[in-house]
């Protein structure tokens, strides 16, 4: 199979039938094998019974259904595991994403043989709420992953079967797959500017702790993609360095009251001094930290996926 189109979803039965039929016609008339995934993330509507009408109308489409509310992640990663196509793209199911843009992302992917292709909403039709919280979560999540993406956020993504099956989305990263598919070595990512549709039914599933949350996730996966598999690296430099600075102000300290002592000057308490308390806290800091990276690092060794990599080819 050629294409396979993976749609999470929360309570969107009244897009559905029209987004299924507008894949329809940006699709077939470009004569390939394709499939549409639809995973009901536990919705609370007739999502569900929506998705399985058109099941029986339109020979394309599939659908997985959740007992609960797991989230976009979880959706997607289900999704990942069941496509079947060799490009996937994913697609929000509320219309704000246009299946216009499928043959154009599908084409970038196998004519320019890249790993990913992320949308970039250029023009958003969204409030200033959300505009500017964007902007300022882009810029961090540029600056410190290094993968130079305008919208990491855009849900309409393409990518090579072979990304999405060698990496794992869970919790809330489905926002830096971009980042675990360069981190694995898929570094053949372009960007392509996409059409932002106005919400046509229903309201926002996300609201603004997200960009919070999404903070927090940039800094797990920047973390754990360096440092995952030797934790000692971090934990360990960080806690020798401070021990080291708090060992040099102990020593000042001590050198500071022996040379007053030596020249029968009474000096004060070496406890009397602020840097005293600073030089400890330094110390039981840095041991704690080394302490921390010594036993990351027997778990790290000790994990079933210690010697796990993405092997290209074989000859």
């Amino acid at each position: 199979m050629e294409l396979s189109i993976i749609i999470p979803l929360y309570n969107e039965e009244e897009s559905l039938p029209e987004l299924i039929s507008w894949i329809k016609s940006a699709v077939d008339k470009m004569n390939i094998n394709y499939e549409a995934i639809l995973v009901d993330d536990g919705s609370k509507d007739k999502s569900w019974e929506v998705i399985e009408k058109l099941s029986g109308e339109y020979n394309f489409v599939r659908g997985i259904k959740f007992q609960r509310n797991y989230g976009k992640s979880a959706a997607l990663h289900e999704g990942f595991e069941a496509a079947q196509g060799n490009v996937v793209i994913t697609m929000d199911a509320d219309l704000q994403d246009s299946p216009d843009e499928i043959p154009d992302l599908y084409q970038m992917i196998v004519e320019e043989n890249l790993d990913l292709v992320s949308g970039w909403k250029q023009k958003r039709h969204d409030p200033l709420s959300k505009t500017i919280p964007t902007k300022l979560y882009n810029w961090a999540a540029r600056k410190m992953s290094g993968v130079y993406l305008h919208d990491f956020n855009c849900g309409l993504k393409a990518y090579n079967s072979k990304v999405i099956k060698s990496i794992e989305v869970y919790g809330e990263m489905h926002r830096y797959i971009p980042i675990m598919a360069k981190r694995a070595g898929y570094v053949k990512i372009k960007e392509k500017v996409v059409q932002h549709q106005a919400r046509k039914y229903g309201v926002t599933k996300f609201g603004l702790e997200r960009f919070v949350f999404g903070f927090l996730d940039l800094m797990s996966i920047t973390f754990v993609s360096r440092f995952s598999k030797s934790p000692m690296h971090f934990f360990g430099t960080m806690g020798v360095l401070m021990f080291f600075v708090g060992i040099l102000m102990a020593g000042y300290l001590g050198f500071e009251k022996y040379c007053a002592l030596a020249n029968g000057v009474i000096a004060p308490l070496v406890t009397n001094s602020p840097f005293f308390y600073f030089a400890l806290t330094l110390m039981v800091i840095g041991s704690q930290m080394f302490l921390a990276g010594f036993l990351g690092e027997l778990i790290s060794r000790s994990s079933a996926d210690r010697n796990h990599y993405l092997i290209e080819k074989r000859v």
